[in-house]
């Protein structure tokens, strides 16, 4: 007999769910809570009212969960996108080095540079315009850690 994890259970609720974020774990490393067969590398979080938590799911259950198969795909289809321009980010032609020797590229009106500090590097993403500065929260062992960090800056500046 398959077992179809929640969604034989007459206690959770089928439909009427929310998701209210998605993430990108970089390869199929958890399993959809919801079927709790899937390997999923994009995960839908799902709330409902009903329900005290919240459910980590693939995208098939989530377009079941929320009963909108369009919403589902598009989230996923935006984090697939997102998850090409980061893996290109670094290689990008427009990175050049400052004056004082740092990774610099300057992207939709921002300036991203990437810095030594410590033993590793950091990075601060500005927008003189919109009067915004964030520096990272971490140090990095290597320039490349340092700018895919940067591009998650930049993308949630930018969604």
């Amino acid at each position: 007999m398959v077992s179809l994890g929640k969604w034989s259970d007459p206690g959770i609720p089928h439909k009427g769910w929310t998701c209210v974020d998605i993430e990108d774990l970089g390869d199929p490393s958890a399993i959809c809570e919801m079927c709790e067969q899937q390997e999923i590398r994009y995960v839908h979080y799902m709330q409902h009212p009903d329900y005290n938590s919240e459910l980590a799911c693939g995208c098939d259950c989530a377009a079941r969960m929320e009963e909108n198969y369009a919403a589902a795909e598009s989230r996923e289809k935006k984090m697939k996108n997102r998850s090409g321009r980061k893996k290109a980010w670094p290689n990008l032609k427009s990175w050049y080095r400052s004056k004082t020797g740092n990774l610099t590229i300057l992207k939709d009106g921002y300036r991203v540079t990437i810095f030594k500090k410590g033993s590793g590097f950091s990075a601060v993403v500005s927008n003189d315009f919109k009067k915004f500065e964030r520096f990272a929260r971490r140090i990095y062992q290597t320039e490349i850690a340092a700018q895919l960090a940067s591009f998650e800056v930049l993308a949630s500046q930018q969604e």
